[in-house]
């Protein structure tokens, strides 16, 4: 684990040699402005071909694995219950505060006939940290007695009877199937919809076909893992509003590269989380992650 580690972006001098080597080669492959893939790009390039598309698509894929070999959901649950009223929470807000908020959750309510029967002001007020409480207490209580009355207690294990519930998209229904029954599944967040336009693997905006057209490119069993590596490099390195593509290990396949901060010092600054050195979004990360654990809520 030290070893890979030591791989990771902008934790060590060797992942700032690695990120200065991809910077220089995204300059190579194109002379001065981007990567010579990019579909009608910079200096007039080639238009890129679907099969080389694809190519790039999946070197970006095990790019990524490579330098998130930690990847993983970032909320933190024991069992698919937690999973599902977590995925909830996680709307307009950040899975920090919902982690961050869910053990005095879950210690009220472990199960869905406890949450099922919940005061509906308790409910709100313990929730309150994750914003529009009122809405999402409704959507929790709408979920919790229908799992209690459709399902035995139980959370579905299919995607059609998760989309049935209260308030479950195929986004949150995706999460729930992948990471606590194995079975993969591509979730189409806000980070996965700006990373995979800017990559240029798809031109769609909505997330159903977003989701179709990113399924046709990669095998299904690479699907769920992927999503978290797409994630996760959004919401460290290639931002929304000011991408730190001088810091970016993947600088050379990208066709938007020098949409964002290019100096390799100023790209830094902008890095997130483990990969700035900053505390992770779960209080109880996998063994594996290379980064601190984020504090409880109200901690100094």
């Amino acid at each position: 684990m030290r070893e890979r580690a030591e791989r990771v972006s902008a934790t060590g001098n060797s992942a700032e040699s690695e990120r200065g080597s991809a910077k220089r080669a995204g300059r190579a492959a194109t002379g001065a402005d981007g990567p010579a893939t990019a579909a009608g790009g910079a200096g007039g390039a080639r238009a890129e071909s679907r099969l080389g598309m694809v190519r790039r698509a999946r070197k970006i894929n095990r790019a990524l694995a490579d330098v998130y070999y930690y990847a993983h959901p970032e909320l933190d649950f024991e069992n698919p219950f937690e999973l599902l009223v977590a995925t909830v929470l996680s709307a307009q807000t950040t899975d920090l505060r919902v982690n961050q908020t869910t053990p005095r959750l879950f210690a009220a309510y472990p199960t869905p006939e406890d949450m099922a029967t919940a005061d509906p002001a308790k409910l709100e007020e313990i929730i309150r940290p994750t914003g529009f409480f009122r809405s999402k207490a409704k959507a929790l209580l709408g979920i919790s007695v229908a799992l209690r009355d459709r399902f035995g207690g139980e959370v579905p294990g299919r995607l059609e009877d998760l989309v049935s519930l209260p308030g479950v998209g195929r986004k949150t229904a995706h999460v729930v199937l992948g990471n606590a029954f194995g079975r993969p599944g591509i979730t189409v967040d806000t980070h996965f919809q700006r990373l995979v336009r800017r990559w240029r693997w798809t031109e769609q905006k909505d997330p159903e076909k977003i989701e179709a057209e990113v399924a046709e490119i990669f095998p299904k069993k690479e699907w769920t893992m992927l999503s978290h590596r797409v994630i996760f490099h959004g919401r460290r390195i290639c931002h929304s509003r000011k991408p730190a593509c001088g810091a970016c290990p993947i600088a050379h396949l990208c066709p938007s590269y020098g949409e964002g901060e290019t100096d390799p010092e100023k790209a830094k600054k902008l890095l997130k989380y483990e990969m700035g050195g900053y505390p992770g979004q779960r209080l109880k990360p996998p063994a594996d992650f290379p980064g601190k654990a984020a504090p409880p809520l109200g901690a100094a």
